[in-house]
């Protein structure tokens, strides 16, 4: 749950993929270079194409604007959408305001949906097909952060 929640800096999401590129290399291992005649690590194009599957940083992405759609097909006085469309009146603090959940979920939304999002979200089979889709291209895969 809280991935969906969490509101990501670009360092977040390096060391996130930093940890995973660690991770899948320890489980891939070495691999023969024939041409060189020795081992070597995998490179990272290499390793993506051998793992297929989503990245971390994909799947919190995909999951953030699952949650977003269940959330807009609430009734109005359910209290996630009720907290989601809060404003606490606070005041910001000074210098550029930093980026919140919902403008998380924008800019994923367009990356996926483009212009027809809007609609679509509020139809449960027409918003699953969107994201369905967007994991299997790999849309939201963003490797050289």
């Amino acid at each position: 749950m809280q991935e969906k929640t969490w509101t990501q800096t670009k360092r977040d999401r390096k060391q996130l993929n930093i940890f995973e590129r660690k991770v899948y290399r320890r489980m891939l291992g070495l691999v023969y270079d024939n041409k060189k005649e020795n081992w070597r690590i995998l490179t990272n194009k290499e390793m993506y194409a051998s793992v297929k599957k989503p990245t971390t940083i994909e799947t919190i992405r995909l999951n953030r604007l699952c949650w977003f759609g269940q959330v807009q097909r609430m009734e109005e006085n359910r209290i996630p959408k009720t907290v989601l469309y809060m404003n606490l009146g606070t005041t910001r603090l000074r210098g550029r305001p930093r980026n919140g959940w919902q403008d998380e979920v924008r800019e994923d939304g367009r990356i996926v949906g483009g212009e027809g999002r809007q609609e679509k979200v509020h139809n449960t089979e027409e918003w699953k097909k969107l994201l369905r889709t967007a994991r299997n291209r790999h849309i939201l895969h963003i490797p050289k952060e």
